[in-house]
Order: C-alpha cells, then structure tokens, then sequence
C-alpha cells in the first residue's frame, strides 16, 4: 500500500509516469526502505493507466463489500422508539449487577 500511495503522491505532484527513483524518494523522505521489486510491481501495474478511473472503479468494488454491524442497531432502536417512555421505565428498573456477581467470586490476587 505504501508503494501505491507513494505513486499516486508522485502524480499529485505533476509526474505524469512516475519512476522508480521518484518513489524511492517519496519513501526515503519519511523513512521507509523501499524494495526494487515491489517498487517495480507497482510501476508496471499502473503505468499508462487513468489513476482517476482506476479510484472510482475501486469505491465501487469497497461499496458492494459488507462492512457488518450496521443494520443490528437501526432494528435495535425501532422497537425502542415504539415503546417510547415504557422502554425508558424498563432501563431505569434495572438494578446493577453487585460487585460479587462482577468477579464471580473470584478477586485479582485470589
């Protein structure tokens, strides 16, 4: 990844083809080595390629990826908000846990 960030910095910064040297330099300046192979790699993959179509192409591959954990609270919240002011009495009714029942009997240094 660091490869790529570094080629697209160098087409930010005007180069139009990127040379290997121009990302070594770019990786050299915070201190990271750069591998000639992996270096290499990434020259050959995105040469001559729109860097602008290639981003959006990508958004749309990351859009159909699901990311989880997002449909759990929405349903989670519906039946709260119907119940509205029964659901809040029910949270407040709720009694905490007592310390004996946290550490289940068992302390730090036991």
């Amino acid at each position: 990844m660091r490869y790529v960030a570094a080629y697209l910095l160098a087409t930010l910064g005007g180069q139009t083809k990127p040379t290997a040297a121009d990302i070594e330099k770019i990786l050299s300046s915070v201190g990271i080595e750069s591998e000639a192979d992996k270096v290499k790699t990434v020259i050959g993959e995105l040469s001559g390629k729109n860097l602008e179509d290639l981003i959006a192409e990508g958004q749309k591959k990351l859009a159909t990826v699901p990311s989880g954990g997002g449909a759990a609270p929405a349903a989670a919240a519906a039946p709260a908000a119907a119940a509205g002011g029964d659901a809040k009495k029910a949270a407040k009714k709720e009694e905490p846990e007592s310390e004996s029942d946290e550490d289940m009997g068992f302390g730090l240094f036991d």
